[in-house]
């Protein structure tokens, strides 16, 4: 796969295309007090490669549960034959709307209501949109899978960084162009770290994305030049210092804490928080002295 050819170039238009429209359809929305309104902004769209060295590396470092793209396809297809270098990763990036995050910085301890309604209804259509992305691709003759669809997606534990999983979004959105960590272990985007994301893996000739940095933590004001640090603050269960972010912690808070307290203000479950993403200098884009 070159991913340097016209045809490769008219794929991808139409693979961002795809995505545009369906995150553009009425599909996309929440309904706080009974007004319908979109859960995500326009959604950024990425492409890697199956044979990139990234993955192989995630691997590595992660822990051999972690699954490079050609072990998850080949699952999903085991009567395709296929290399590393026939596949892409389509990833995306859902931004959260302006009115969301405004209404999340004002909280303390726990999510506002639009912010909890867009992790359940948002996350329903970012599951839609990975089916509407696969089954798109399908259709064109291209086998594509959802990871996170495949039955091979659980959790895991990672010896050197605890709770993980057999794939990751965030991952694949960093080797995809999309963005780098900071020191929540959030993506900071070119639309900031108050966002979800979704990847699907296809057998299609697609040109990867340039990635406009060389550090994992490129874009994280702390790691650059230690200022910053504000989700240390805004953090509600200590679980972020500056050695990094407690996902134990993290996980205790949310279940023990969050979603009783949403589920008893707002009749629903919300597996939310998202305090750190958002009242922060990188909320809604790069901040201004590490943009590439």
């Amino acid at each position: 796969m070159t991913g340097t050819t016209k045809d490769a170039q008219a794929a991808a238009a139409r693979v961002r295309d795809c995505i545009g429209r369906f995150a553009a359809s009425g599909e996309n929305g929440i309904d706080p007090g009974g007004v319908r309104e979109a859960a995500w902004d326009e959604p950024l769209v990425g492409f890697s490669r199956g044979d990139d060295p990234l993955y192989p590396w995630l691997k590595d470092d992660i822990g051999s549960f972690y699954l490079t793209p050609l072990e998850m396809f080949a699952a999903a297809f085991p009567g395709v034959e296929a290399a590393p270098g026939d596949l892409a990763v389509i990833s995306w990036i859902l931004p959260q709307t302006e009115r969301t995050r405004h209404d999340n910085a004002r909280e303390s301890a726990i999510p506002a209501e639009r912010w909890a309604r867009t992790r359940t209804a948002g996350e329903e259509f970012n599951m839609k949109l990975r089916d509407h992305v696969v089954d798109a691709l399908l259709q064109a003759g291209c086998e594509a899978v959802s990871p996170l669809r495949s039955p091979l997606f659980r959790t895991e534990t990672s010896i050197r960084y605890g709770r993980a999983s057999t794939w990751s979004e965030r991952h694949a959105a960093y080797a995809s162009g999309l963005g780098t960590f900071g020191l929540c272990d959030g993506l900071i985007t070119t639309r900031g770290k108050a966002m979800r994301c979704g990847s699907v893996i296809a057998r299609i000739d697609l040109p990867p994305t340039v990635r406009p940095y060389d550090d994992h933590h490129a874009y994280c004001l702390f790691y650059f030049n230690g200022s910053c640090g504000k989700c240390i603050k805004r953090c509600p269960a200590g679980a972020i210092t500056a050695e990094g972010h407690d996902k134990q912690k993290c996980c205790d808070y949310i279940h023990n804490v969050a979603i009783p307290s949403v589920q008893s203000r707002l009749g629903f479950e919300a597996n939310a928080c998202g305090l750190c993403q958002t009242g922060v200098p990188c909320e809604a884009g790069i901040p201004v002295s590490r943009r590439p």
